[in-house]
């Protein structure tokens, strides 16, 4: 047998080179279309059922085809290389939420987190039965110097943390059953920017409220 026919008989393997929508996908890229979702729902194209589906598929997303799908039928709202979230497009051009319409956050029998560089509207219910709730505020991008917070807390902690420079008002809580009420920060009644004003219920929990941590044993 010949060179060439010895060539020939020999298996030939090709590498199909990946498109840009089988690339692998980051935590950073995962969390931005999370924040476009919070855009979305911002604009009154999605409801809160809709945002928690896709905020699910999009944490669980592997490639930029599978997160590229979430917002596909989103008019405006499609980003073809699911950009880094160092340079979010929603950080130049915050969501508006509708006048009179309150963001509401709702959980069951599970944990309730909103943390980093989330938006924030003027008005939002915070909903939860049978597990822990955490607001963070230390990095959130807030819409308004007031943020009303209704608290609907049902056998579950809640700890919500707020910038030094900020303060909280606690008067409109209007009841809490076999749990505890701590302000750690001390600023309730106190000027502060923004200031937080919590209402609503806590059963079954406590509510703690305190500034961000400081180095490892803060």
């Amino acid at each position: 047998m010949g060179e060439e026919e010895t060539r020939a008989a020999e298996p030939v393997t090709e590498t199909k080179p990946l498109s840009e929508r089988d690339l692998r996908v980051s935590d950073d890229e995962r969390e931005h279309v999370v924040g476009v979702l919070q855009k979305a729902i911002g604009r009154g194209m999605i409801d809160l059922d809709e945002f928690t589906e896709r905020t699910d598929r999009a944490l669980a997303s592997r490639t930029r085809g599978e997160l590229n799908a979430v917002l596909a039928d989103l008019a405006g709202l499609y980003h073809p290389a699911a950009a880094m979230a160092a340079a979010p497009s929603y950080a130049a051009q915050p969501p508006s939420f509708a006048p009179g319409r309150r963001f509401e956050l709702n959980a069951k029998y599970s944990s309730l987190v909103r943390s980093g560089p989330w938006v924030v509207p003027p008005e939002m219910v915070v909903r939860n039965k049978y597990g822990s709730t955490k607001l963070d505020f230390t990095e959130a991008q807030v819409q308004s110097p007031v943020v009303h917070i209704e608290l609907d807390a049902k056998w579950g902690s809640v700890e919500v943390i707020i910038p030094e420079h900020a303060a909280v008002d606690v008067n409109s809580i209007t009841d809490v059953k076999f749990g505890s009420l701590e302000d750690k920060t001390r600023s309730n009644g106190h000027m502060g920017n923004p200031r937080f004003v919590l209402s609503g219920r806590v059963h079954g929990g406590s509510l703690v409220i305190r500034h961000p941590r400081r180095g490892l044993f803060g």
